[in-house]
């Protein structure tokens, strides 16, 4: 469990908050809710953790993919986040809760890759991602249309997969694209 406060700081935990995410009081608090979830699921989640803050919901449930000290270390989890209203009108907290390994199973789920995409490869991501086909995507990048299916070509092997379908899926699994944006955008951690 943990509390959080308006900016979405972690402002206190429990023991075993520390210990899920093989940390001490110094190492997680003071840092951002965002840290501690996987890119994929950051956006969806902040947009979810406002809507607790301006008083739209009271609570929420959802899993969450969670990401310990190393990327390798990410586990899928249940999340519960409850608006603590405080006595004064401006006061408001975030509880969280996520059952640690002997209260739910934590799925582990594939370790982040940094850095496997080029820019180039990242903005064709974008565009098949978007349902833009090859010479349209190869205008808008200044490049031919042998160009694009080259650096598709490279992606597809990137990513071991056999389709531009499946490259997507994949993309989406690994949480290289973000999630709930339109049009897709590829997370910044993943580009060299």
């Amino acid at each position: 469990m943990a509390s959080l406060d308006k900016t979405l700081t972690i402002q206190q935990a429990n023991q075993e908050f520390f210990r899920q995410f093989n940390g001490s009081s110094e190492d997680i608090c003071g840092r951002n809710f965002r840290d501690v979830v996987h890119p994929s699921v950051q956006q969806p989640l902040m947009r979810q953790l406002l809507n607790l803050l301006e008083g739209k919901h009271q609570r929420f449930v959802t899993p969450v993919i969670a990401v310990g000290p190393s990327a390798e270390s990410a586990f899928t989890v249940p999340l519960t986040a409850v608006a603590v209203r405080g006595v004064l009108p401006d006061t408001t907290a975030i509880l969280v809760m996520m059952p640690t390994a002997g209260d739910a199973e934590q799925t582990p789920v594939m370790p982040r890759r940094k850095k496997i995409l080029s820019s180039m490869d990242a903005r064709i991501l974008e565009g098949i991602a978007a349902g833009v086909s090859t010479i349209p995507l190869a205008a808008s990048l200044y490049l031919s249309r042998q160009g694009v299916e080259y650096h598709v070509t490279c992606l597809l092997r990137k990513l071991k997969v056999p389709n531009r379908a499946a490259l997507v899926s994949r993309a989406y699994s690994l949480g290289v694209l973000k999630v709930g944006t339109w049009p897709p955008q590829v997370v910044d951690g993943f580009v060299k």
